[in-house]
């Protein structure tokens, strides 16, 4: 699924997406460092992998968006 970087830490390596739709959608430094990225722009293209539905949906995969 696609989405666009909101938010970033380069310190925590955390942040937020919001998806498409606008509904915001955190992440932690697993997530971030599972992808291989050194840093992230508010307003990048994302892919996201996510799992659990409702609340407990969380970002697993953040990587670059590439055509």
């Amino acid at each position: 699924m696609q989405a666009t970087a909101f938010t970033y830490s380069a310190e925590t390596h955390s942040g937020s997406v919001l998806l498409d739709d606008g509904t915001p959608l955190a992440f932690d430094a697993p997530a971030f460092d599972a992808g291989g990225l050194l840093l992230l722009r508010p307003g990048q293209r994302v892919r996201i992998e996510t799992e659990g539905e409702g609340d407990a949906r969380r970002v697993v995969l953040l990587t670059l968006h590439t055509f």
